[in-house]
C-alpha cells in the first residue's frame, strides 16, 4: 500500500514539472510573439509583402548632400537619391523570333539604339530560358509608363535607387561621386562623397532565422532582426549663387586664356567658411565614367601644390612687420640684383631696377630683392617660425578627399640661422609649394586681425535620428597681432591703387590684393611658363570675403592681364549680393 502511495506521488510529481515545463514553454512563445507583433511588427509586414520593402528594412538610404543659399540659408540637393527603374526581360516568355524582333523595334523606338545596339538585344531575347535579362539599367517612370502601354511579352521592370546629381557639374570637385568598389559594392570617391562616405552610408540592418524549402525566411520561427540607419545629411557651406557665378567666370577666363588648368575660392574671413570653389577643367560626376581624364576628379584648390611666386611676398612682410623690424615705411635701396645667395644671381622681374624703395614701394612694385631684404631682417629661424604658424607645409584639415600639404622642407636644407640661398627665394615665393587653400587662409590672417582660422565647408551634418552637428567655426592661432595685420592690409590696398593690380578696384570700396606670375619649375630649372595668382580682400576696412584666382599656364604675360581684372569683375558681383555699402 506504502509503496503504490509513494508511486502516486511520484507521478503527480513529474506531472506538476511537465505542466511547469509546458506553461513556461507557452510564456516563452507569448514573449516571443510580443516581441514579433509589436516590437518588430512593421519589419515582418514588410517580410510578408515582399523583398524590395524588406531591402528598405535592411538596406540604408545614402544621405543627401546640400548647397544653400548663404544669405537666407535656403537649400538646394547637390548630390541626392532618385526612384529608376531597369528593364529587364524574362526570355522564357518570348516564343519566337518574330516576337522579339518587333520588341526589339518596340524598344528601339523609345530609346534610339544603333543597329549593334539592336542585334545585341535580340540576342539577349533569344536565349528564351532566362527569367531575368537586364536591357536598361536607368528608365524614368515616364518613360517605363510609355513601355508597359505597348504591353511588350515577357518585359518588365524593378525599382532601383540611384545617385544622381541634379546640379550636374556645378561643384563637382567638391562634391565628388558614387562609384563602385573592387567588391561591386557603391563607395564615395573623392570630395565630400569619398572624406564622409561612411557617414553618408549609414549602416545596413540584419536579419537572421530559418528558411523554408523556397528559401523565404519563416516569420515567426524566430531570428534576429536590426533595422538599417540611413545615412546623414550633409549642408555645405557653399553659396549656390556665387558658386555659379564665379566658376562660370572663371571658366570663360580660361577659354580665352587658353590655360591649362583654373582654380578659385572664395572664403569668408571671419569665421573660414568656404563660400565658392572652383576648380577646373571639371566633370559632370552623373557621367563620371567619360571624363576623358581622371585628374579631372581632383579639386586643385587642395590638392595640387605649387610655388606661389610673387602673393607668398605678403606672408614675409607681415611677419616682418609683426616683429617690429620694419614698416611701411621703412626704406631700402635697390639695385636689381643679390648675387650673395645662390650661384644664379636673384633678380628683380624683367630685370628692373628700382632704388630707393619704400616696404610699401616693395610690395606695390613686387621688387624681389626687397624681400630678401626683409627676410635678411627677419633671419631665417623667425621665418620658418611664421611659415609654421601660417599652416604651411601641413594640411589645414579642410573636410574633403584629398587635401595635401605642400612643402617648406627647403628652409631645413641648411642650419643656422643666416638667410641661405632657398629662404632668400623663399621669401618672394619661389623654391616651396603651397596650396590655394593654404594661401587664401592665409590672406584671411591679414583680413581679419591676425587670427588663422580653420577652414571648413561642412555647415552642418543632420543625422537620420534627428541630431543636428553645426559646425562652429574654430581660430587654431593668432599668427599676428591686430596692428601688424592692419598695417600690411593697408599696404594690400597700396598695391591695388597704385601697383600692378590697379584693374582689381572697385569704386567705393577699398580693395587689398596681391599679385604673382610665377615660373614654373621644369627638370633643368625654371621654364618660360608661368602660373597666375591674385589674392584679393573685400573691403579691407570691413572685410567680406577674401578670393584667390589661378590659372596655369595662360596665354598672358602677366597675372596683372589675367586674373586682376577677373577678381574685380566677380568682387563686384560679390558686394552687391550681399549688400555690402561703399565706405569711400
Amino acid at each position: 500500500m506504502n509503496h503504490l502511495h509513494q508511486t502516486e506521488n511520484n507521478f503527480n510529481t513529474r506531472l506538476r514539472l511537465l505542466l511547469g515545463v509546458f506553461i513556461l514553454f507557452g510564456l516563452l512563445i507569448a514573449v516571443r510573439l510580443v516581441y514579433l507583433m509589436v516590437f518588430q511588427h512593421d519589419f515582418y509586414v514588410a517580410l510578408a509583402a515582399g523583398s524590395h520593402e524588406v531591402n528598405s528594412h535592411l538596406f540604408p538610404v545614402r544621405g543627401q548632400v546640400y548647397i544653400q543659399d548663404s544669405r537666407s540659408h535656403e537649400l538646394y540637393p547637390l548630390a541626392m537619391n532618385r526612384d529608376y527603374f531597369l528593364l529587364y526581360a524574362d526570355t522564357r516568355q518570348i516564343e519566337s523570333d518574330t516576337v522579339a524582333s518587333s520588341t526589339v523595334a518596340r524598344l528601339t523606338s523609345i530609346f534610339n539604339y544603333e543597329v549593334s545596339r539592336q542585334q545585341e538585344i535580340f540576342n539577349q531575347l533569344n536565349k528564351r530560358t532566362d527569367p531575368y535579362e537586364p536591357i536598361e539599367n536607368k528608365v524614368d517612370e515616364d518613360t517605363m509608363n510609355r513601355i508597359k502601354e505597348m504591353n511588350l511579352p515577357g518585359i518588365g521592370f524593378v525599382r532601383k535607387i540611384f545617385r544622381v546629381y541634379p546640379e550636374n557639374s556645378l561643384a563637382a570637385p567638391v562634391v565628388g561621386f558614387l562609384g563602385k568598389d573592387t567588391n561591386g559594392n557603391d563607395v564615395g570617391h573623392y570630395g565630400v562623397e569619398g572624406y564622409w562616405n561612411k557617414e553618408l552610408s549609414g549602416k545596413g540592418g540584419f536579419v537572421f532565422g530559418p528558411k523554408s524549402a523556397m528559401g523565404a525566411i519563416i516569420p515567426m520561427a524566430g531570428g534576429t532582426f536590426t533595422a538599417a540607419e540611413d545615412g546623414a545629411d550633409i549642408v555645405l557651406t557653399i553659396d549656390r549663387a556665387l558658386q555659379f557665378t564665379a566658376c562660370e567666370k572663371l571658366r570663360q577666363k580660361m577659354t580665352e586664356l587658353n590655360a591649362v588648368s583654373a582654380t578659385l575660392i572664395i572664403m569668408d574671413p571671419i569665421n573660414g567658411a568656404i563660400r565658392a570653389m572652383c576648380s577646373l577643367p571639371d566633370f559632370d560626376p552623373n557621367k563620371y565614367n567619360e571624363v576623358k581624364s581622371a585628374g579631372a576628379f581632383n579639386n586643385s584648390s587642395i590638392f595640387t601644390p605649387y610655388e606661389p611666386g610673387s602673393i607668398f611676398k605678403t606672408v614675409t612682410m607681415s611677419a616682418a612687420v609683426n616683429e617690429g623690424l620694419v614698416t611701411p615705411q621703412t626704406t631700402f635701396v635697390d639695385t636689381g640684383s643679390r648675387a650673395d645667395f645662390c650661384q644664379t644671381p636673384i633678380r628683380n622681374a624683367a630685370d628692373k631696377v628700382y632704388g630707393l624703395q619704400s616696404m610699401s614701394g616693395v610690395l606695390e612694385n613686387s621688387i624681389n630683392t626687397g624681400m630678401v631684404f626683409v627676410a635678411e631682417k627677419l633671419g631665417k629661424d623667425k621665418f620658418k617660425k611664421y611659415l609654421n604658424d601660417f599652416g604651411f607645409g601641413t594640411r589645414l584639415g579642410l573636410e574633403l578627399d584629398s587635401e595635401m600639404s605642400g612643402s617648406i622642407s627647403t628652409l631645413s636644407a641648411n642650419k643656422g640661422n643666416k638667410i641661405d640661398c632657398y629662404a632668400a627665394t623663399a621669401s618672394f615665393g619661389q623654391g616651396i609649394t603651397v596650396t590655394p587653400l593654404q594661401m587664401v587662409s592665409t590672406y584671411s590672417v591679414i583680413a581679419n586681425g591676425g587670427k588663422l582660422m580653420k577652414p571648413y565647408i561642412v555647415d552642418e551634418i543632420r543625422y537620420a535620428d534627428g541630431h543636428v552637428e553645426k559646425t562652429k567655426p574654430k581660430e587654431i592661432r593668432q599668427v599676428i597681432e591686430k596692428k601688424a595685420a592692419l598695417l600690411t592690409g593697408g599696404m594690400l590696398v597700396n598695391v591695388v591703387e597704385k601697383g600692378h593690380a590697379k584693374m582689381a578696384k572697385i569704386l567705393g570700396y577699398y580693395i587689398g590684393g596681391k599679385t604673382g606670375t610665377a615660373q614654373i619649375p621644369g627638370p633643368g630649372g625654371y621654364t618660360t611658363e608661368t602660373n597666375h595668382t591674385f589674392v584679393g580682400i573685400a573691403p579691407v576696412d570691413n572685410p567680406k570675403f577674401v578670393m584667390l584666382i589661378k590659372f596655369e599656364k595662360p596665354h598672358s604675360p602677366w597675372a596683372e592681364n589675367s586674373t586682376v581684372p577677373l577678381f574685380g569683375e566677380i568682387s563686384d558681383f560679390v558686394l552687391k549680393y550681399y549688400g555690402i555699402a561703399p565706405t569711400r
